[in-house]
Protein backbone atom coordinates (compact mmCIF):
# COMPACT_ATOMS: atom_id res chain seq x y z
CA UNK A 1 0.00 0.00 0.00
CA UNK A 2 1.47 3.36 -1.01
CA UNK A 3 2.13 6.03 1.58
CA UNK A 4 0.19 9.31 1.54
CA UNK A 5 2.08 12.10 -0.21
CA UNK A 6 3.02 15.21 1.76
CA UNK A 7 4.56 18.42 0.48
CA UNK A 8 6.45 20.47 3.08
CA UNK A 9 7.00 24.09 2.08
CA UNK A 10 10.20 24.54 4.10
CA UNK A 11 12.85 22.53 5.92
CA UNK A 12 11.25 22.26 9.38
CA UNK A 13 13.09 21.07 12.52
CA UNK A 14 14.22 17.47 12.48
CA UNK A 15 12.07 16.36 15.42
CA UNK A 16 8.94 16.68 13.31
CA UNK A 17 10.42 16.13 9.87
CA UNK A 18 11.85 12.75 10.85
CA UNK A 19 8.38 11.49 11.81
CA UNK A 20 6.86 12.81 8.59
CA UNK A 21 9.57 11.18 6.47
CA UNK A 22 9.09 7.86 8.25
CA UNK A 23 5.32 7.81 7.77
CA UNK A 24 4.76 9.52 4.44
CA UNK A 25 6.05 9.97 0.90
CA UNK A 26 7.59 13.42 1.38
CA UNK A 27 8.98 16.23 -0.71
CA UNK A 28 10.49 19.23 1.09
CA UNK A 29 11.09 22.59 -0.55
CA UNK A 30 14.86 23.12 -0.09
CA UNK A 31 15.01 26.91 -0.25
CA UNK A 32 15.27 29.31 2.69
CA UNK A 33 12.65 31.54 1.05
CA UNK A 34 9.20 30.06 0.42
CA UNK A 35 8.28 28.55 -2.92
CA UNK A 36 6.32 30.89 -5.15
CA UNK A 37 2.60 30.28 -5.31
CA UNK A 38 2.99 29.01 -8.87
CA UNK A 39 5.69 26.53 -7.86
CA UNK A 40 3.70 25.33 -4.88
CA UNK A 41 0.64 24.76 -7.06
CA UNK A 42 2.68 22.55 -9.37
CA UNK A 43 4.20 20.62 -6.49
CA UNK A 44 0.90 19.81 -4.78
CA UNK A 45 -1.08 18.55 -7.76
CA UNK A 46 -1.13 14.97 -6.52
CA UNK A 47 -0.39 15.32 -2.80
CA UNK A 48 -2.66 14.22 0.04
CA UNK A 49 -1.33 16.72 2.56
CA UNK A 50 0.41 20.06 2.73
CA UNK A 51 2.64 21.20 5.62
CA UNK A 52 2.68 24.99 5.42
CA UNK A 53 4.03 28.16 7.01
CA UNK A 54 2.48 31.60 7.52
CA UNK A 55 4.25 32.96 4.45
CA UNK A 56 2.43 30.52 2.15
CA UNK A 57 -0.71 31.89 0.49
CA UNK A 58 -3.26 29.08 0.46
CA UNK A 59 -6.52 30.05 -1.21
CA UNK A 60 -9.14 28.67 -3.59
CA UNK A 61 -6.69 28.80 -6.49
CA UNK A 62 -4.26 26.59 -4.57
CA UNK A 63 -7.03 24.19 -3.61
CA UNK A 64 -8.10 23.99 -7.27
CA UNK A 65 -4.58 22.85 -8.16
CA UNK A 66 -4.56 20.13 -5.51
CA UNK A 67 -7.51 17.87 -6.27
CA UNK A 68 -6.36 15.17 -3.82
CA UNK A 69 -5.53 17.49 -0.94
CA UNK A 70 -7.14 16.39 2.33
CA UNK A 71 -5.33 18.36 5.05
CA UNK A 72 -3.22 21.50 5.52
CA UNK A 73 -1.01 21.22 8.61
CA UNK A 74 0.38 24.64 9.45
CA UNK A 75 3.50 25.27 11.51
CA UNK A 76 2.15 28.36 13.31
CA UNK A 77 -0.54 29.43 15.72
CA UNK A 78 -2.04 31.87 13.21
CA UNK A 79 -3.68 30.78 9.98
CA UNK A 80 -4.79 34.02 8.33
CA UNK A 81 -2.79 32.97 5.24
CA UNK A 82 -5.24 30.12 4.67
CA UNK A 83 -8.75 30.48 3.30
CA UNK A 84 -10.22 28.31 6.05
CA UNK A 85 -13.81 28.85 4.93
CA UNK A 86 -12.96 27.57 1.45
CA UNK A 87 -11.03 24.63 2.89
CA UNK A 88 -14.03 23.67 5.01
CA UNK A 89 -16.36 23.93 2.03
CA UNK A 90 -14.14 21.45 0.22
CA UNK A 91 -13.84 19.12 3.21
CA UNK A 92 -10.14 19.91 3.72
CA UNK A 93 -8.87 19.82 7.30
CA UNK A 94 -6.76 22.72 8.61
CA UNK A 95 -4.56 22.37 11.70
CA UNK A 96 -2.16 24.66 13.56
CA UNK A 97 0.34 24.54 16.43
CA UNK A 98 -1.22 26.44 19.35
CA UNK A 99 -0.11 26.83 22.98
CA UNK A 100 3.37 25.48 22.40
CA UNK A 101 4.81 28.90 21.58
CA UNK A 102 2.95 30.89 24.25
CA UNK A 103 5.78 31.30 26.74
CA UNK A 104 8.46 31.86 24.11
CA UNK A 105 6.39 34.57 22.42
CA UNK A 106 5.65 36.24 25.74
CA UNK A 107 9.39 36.23 26.50
CA UNK A 108 10.06 38.06 23.26
CA UNK A 109 7.37 40.65 23.91
CA UNK A 110 9.27 41.45 27.07
CA UNK A 111 12.58 41.49 25.18
CA UNK A 112 11.13 44.17 22.89
CA UNK A 113 9.61 46.08 25.81
CA UNK A 114 12.80 46.21 27.86
CA UNK A 115 14.98 46.92 24.84
CA UNK A 116 13.03 49.97 23.73
CA UNK A 117 12.36 51.30 27.24
CA UNK A 118 16.03 51.12 28.26
CA UNK A 119 17.35 51.96 24.78
CA UNK A 120 19.44 48.79 24.55
CA UNK A 121 19.79 48.80 20.75
CA UNK A 122 20.72 52.49 20.71
CA UNK A 123 23.28 51.85 23.44
CA UNK A 124 24.79 48.93 21.53
CA UNK A 125 25.24 51.13 18.44
CA UNK A 126 26.60 53.93 20.62
CA UNK A 127 29.42 51.70 21.84
CA UNK A 128 30.13 49.95 18.53
CA UNK A 129 30.34 53.16 16.49
CA UNK A 130 32.83 54.85 18.79
CA UNK A 131 30.51 57.52 20.17
CA UNK A 132 31.14 56.46 23.80
CA UNK A 133 33.86 58.97 24.63
CA UNK A 134 32.86 59.97 28.16
CA UNK A 135 32.88 57.24 30.78
CA UNK A 136 29.66 58.30 32.47
CA UNK A 137 27.17 61.14 32.31
CA UNK A 138 23.78 61.48 34.08
CA UNK A 139 22.06 62.26 30.79
CA UNK A 140 23.62 59.45 28.75
CA UNK A 141 20.94 57.38 26.95
CA UNK A 142 18.35 57.77 29.68
CA UNK A 143 15.35 55.50 29.32
CA UNK A 144 12.19 54.74 31.27
CA UNK A 145 11.59 52.57 34.32
CA UNK A 146 9.57 49.40 33.83
CA UNK A 147 9.30 48.47 37.50
CA UNK A 148 6.03 49.78 39.04
CA UNK A 149 4.84 51.16 35.68
CA UNK A 150 1.42 50.39 34.18
CA UNK A 151 1.14 47.82 31.41
CA UNK A 152 -1.89 47.62 29.13
CA UNK A 153 -2.46 44.25 27.45
CA UNK A 154 -4.68 44.27 24.38
CA UNK A 155 -5.87 40.71 23.95
CA UNK A 156 -5.49 38.64 27.12
CA UNK A 157 -5.59 35.16 25.62
CA UNK A 158 -2.79 32.66 26.13
CA UNK A 159 0.07 34.95 25.10
CA UNK A 160 -1.40 38.11 26.60
CA UNK A 161 -1.95 36.29 29.89
CA UNK A 162 1.64 35.02 29.86
CA UNK A 163 2.85 38.60 29.34
CA UNK A 164 0.70 39.69 32.30
CA UNK A 165 2.20 37.05 34.57
CA UNK A 166 5.69 38.31 33.76
CA UNK A 167 4.55 41.82 34.63
CA UNK A 168 3.91 40.70 38.18
CA UNK A 169 7.65 40.28 38.66
CA UNK A 170 8.05 43.96 37.80
CA UNK A 171 5.36 44.96 40.31
CA UNK A 172 3.34 46.56 37.52
CA UNK A 173 -0.26 47.67 37.51
CA UNK A 174 -1.93 45.45 34.91
CA UNK A 175 -4.75 46.64 32.69
CA UNK A 176 -6.24 44.50 29.97
CA UNK A 177 -8.75 44.83 27.15
CA UNK A 178 -10.46 41.71 25.88
CA UNK A 179 -13.91 40.72 24.63
CA UNK A 180 -13.80 37.93 27.24
CA UNK A 181 -13.43 38.70 30.98
CA UNK A 182 -10.29 36.99 32.26
CA UNK A 183 -11.35 36.26 35.84
CA UNK A 184 -8.23 34.19 36.54
CA UNK A 185 -5.98 37.16 35.74
CA UNK A 186 -8.04 39.44 37.91
CA UNK A 187 -7.89 37.04 40.85
CA UNK A 188 -4.27 35.97 40.40
CA UNK A 189 -2.66 39.27 39.42
CA UNK A 190 -5.16 41.96 40.31
CA UNK A 191 -5.52 42.80 36.62
CA UNK A 192 -8.27 45.27 35.71
CA UNK A 193 -10.44 44.93 32.62
CA UNK A 194 -11.00 48.26 30.87
CA UNK A 195 -12.02 49.39 27.41
CA UNK A 196 -9.36 50.11 24.82
CA UNK A 197 -9.45 53.90 25.07
CA UNK A 198 -9.01 53.84 28.85
CA UNK A 199 -6.16 51.36 28.53
CA UNK A 200 -4.37 53.55 25.99
CA UNK A 201 -4.71 56.68 28.10
CA UNK A 202 -3.46 55.09 31.33
CA UNK A 203 -0.73 52.66 30.23
CA UNK A 204 3.01 53.28 30.15
CA UNK A 205 3.46 50.20 27.99
CA UNK A 206 0.85 48.85 25.56
CA UNK A 207 1.32 45.32 24.23
CA UNK A 208 -0.77 43.86 21.41
CA UNK A 209 -1.75 40.19 21.38
CA UNK A 210 -4.77 39.95 19.07
CA UNK A 211 -5.44 37.95 15.91
CA UNK A 212 -5.67 39.73 12.57
CA UNK A 213 -9.36 39.92 11.71
CA UNK A 214 -11.52 42.64 10.19
CA UNK A 215 -12.11 44.21 13.58
CA UNK A 216 -8.41 44.43 14.44
CA UNK A 217 -7.04 45.59 11.07
CA UNK A 218 -5.34 48.97 11.70
CA UNK A 219 -6.81 48.94 15.18
CA UNK A 220 -3.92 51.15 16.27
CA UNK A 221 -4.55 54.07 13.94
CA UNK A 222 -3.90 57.79 14.35
CA UNK A 223 -6.89 58.26 16.63
CA UNK A 224 -5.81 55.50 19.00
CA UNK A 225 -2.11 56.39 18.97
CA UNK A 226 -2.95 59.96 19.94
CA UNK A 227 -4.72 58.64 23.05
CA UNK A 228 -1.46 57.20 24.40
CA UNK A 229 0.84 59.04 26.77
CA UNK A 230 3.74 60.88 25.19
CA UNK A 231 5.96 58.80 27.49
CA UNK A 232 4.36 55.48 26.53
CA UNK A 233 5.67 52.61 24.40
CA UNK A 234 3.82 50.34 21.96
CA UNK A 235 4.84 46.69 21.59
CA UNK A 236 3.55 44.39 18.85
CA UNK A 237 4.41 40.77 18.18
CA UNK A 238 0.96 39.67 17.05
CA UNK A 239 0.32 40.69 13.41
CA UNK A 240 1.76 43.69 11.61
CA UNK A 241 -1.47 44.95 10.09
CA UNK A 242 -2.96 45.52 13.54
CA UNK A 243 -1.01 48.80 13.40
CA UNK A 244 -1.30 51.48 10.73
CA UNK A 245 2.42 51.88 10.03
CA UNK A 246 2.05 55.34 8.49
CA UNK A 247 0.31 56.57 11.63
CA UNK A 248 2.92 54.89 13.81
CA UNK A 249 5.72 56.62 11.92
CA UNK A 250 4.08 59.99 12.60
CA UNK A 251 3.55 59.06 16.24
CA UNK A 252 7.23 58.21 16.72
CA UNK A 253 8.61 61.03 14.58
CA UNK A 254 6.41 63.74 16.09
CA UNK A 255 6.51 62.51 19.68
CA UNK A 256 2.93 61.37 20.21
CA UNK A 257 4.49 58.35 21.94
CA UNK A 258 8.00 57.63 23.23
CA UNK A 259 8.84 54.48 21.30
CA UNK A 260 7.82 51.13 19.86
CA UNK A 261 8.99 47.55 19.60
CA UNK A 262 7.91 45.55 16.56
CA UNK A 263 8.47 41.94 15.61
CA UNK A 264 5.88 42.08 12.82
CA UNK A 265 5.12 44.35 9.87
CA UNK A 266 2.25 44.91 7.47
CA UNK A 267 4.40 43.58 4.63
CA UNK A 268 6.94 40.89 5.45
CA UNK A 269 9.79 41.07 4.85
CA UNK A 270 9.50 44.81 5.25
CA UNK A 271 11.22 46.96 2.64
CA UNK A 272 14.61 48.43 3.52
CA UNK A 273 13.36 51.95 2.86
CA UNK A 274 10.49 51.61 5.33
CA UNK A 275 10.66 55.00 7.10
CA UNK A 276 10.19 53.32 10.48
CA UNK A 277 13.66 51.81 10.14
CA UNK A 278 15.23 55.26 10.07
CA UNK A 279 14.01 56.11 13.56
CA UNK A 280 16.03 55.56 16.73
CA UNK A 281 13.06 55.19 19.09
CA UNK A 282 11.96 51.87 17.66
CA UNK A 283 13.33 48.34 18.10
CA UNK A 284 12.55 45.91 15.27
CA UNK A 285 12.93 42.19 14.63
CA UNK A 286 12.10 39.90 11.66
CA UNK A 287 9.10 37.97 13.08
CA UNK A 288 11.11 35.78 15.45
CA UNK A 289 9.00 35.80 18.62
CA UNK A 290 8.64 32.01 18.67
CA UNK A 291 12.15 31.38 17.40
CA UNK A 292 13.79 29.32 20.11
CA UNK A 293 15.28 25.92 19.39
CA UNK A 294 12.96 24.25 21.88
CA UNK A 295 9.75 25.84 20.66
CA UNK A 296 10.36 25.44 16.93
CA UNK A 297 11.20 21.79 17.54
CA UNK A 298 7.96 21.26 19.46
CA UNK A 299 6.00 23.04 16.71
CA UNK A 300 7.42 20.67 14.10
CA UNK A 301 6.45 17.69 16.26
CA UNK A 302 2.85 18.99 16.48
CA UNK A 303 2.68 19.32 12.69
CA UNK A 304 3.72 15.68 12.43
CA UNK A 305 1.24 14.61 15.13
CA UNK A 306 -1.61 16.36 13.31
CA UNK A 307 -0.75 14.62 10.05
CA UNK A 308 -0.33 11.20 11.64
CA UNK A 309 -3.64 11.50 13.49
CA UNK A 310 -5.51 12.46 10.34
CA UNK A 311 -4.20 9.56 8.27
CA UNK A 312 -4.89 7.17 11.13
CA UNK A 313 -8.51 8.34 10.81
CA UNK A 314 -8.44 10.20 14.13
CA UNK A 315 -9.44 13.82 14.63
CA UNK A 316 -6.19 15.85 14.56
CA UNK A 317 -5.47 17.27 18.03
CA UNK A 318 -5.25 20.84 16.71
CA UNK A 319 -8.05 21.02 14.18
CA UNK A 320 -8.90 24.64 13.35
CA UNK A 321 -12.05 24.15 11.27
CA UNK A 322 -14.19 21.86 13.41
CA UNK A 323 -17.05 22.50 10.97
CA UNK A 324 -15.33 20.14 8.55
CA UNK A 325 -16.32 17.25 10.81
CA UNK A 326 -20.01 18.12 10.40
CA UNK A 327 -19.63 18.29 6.63
CA UNK A 328 -17.91 14.93 6.68
CA UNK A 329 -20.80 13.34 8.62
CA UNK A 330 -23.37 14.87 6.28
CA UNK A 331 -21.64 13.63 3.13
Amino acid sequence: MSKPKVYVTREIPERGLKIIKERFDVEVWPGYAPPSKEVMMKKIRDVDALASLLSDEIDAEVFDAASKLKIVAQLAVGFDNIDVKEATRRGIYVTNTPEVLTETTADFAWALLLSVARRVVEADKYVRTGRWRVGWHPGMLTGRDVYCATIGIVGAGRIGSAVARRARGFNMEILYCDIVPRVELEQELGAKRVDLDVLLRKSDFVTLHVPLINQTYHMMNEEKLRLMKKTAYLINNSRGAVIDEKALYCALKEGWIAGAGLDVFELEPTVTDNPLLKLDNIVVAPHISSSSYETRSRMAKIVADNLVAFFEKRVPPNLVNLEVLKRQKQS
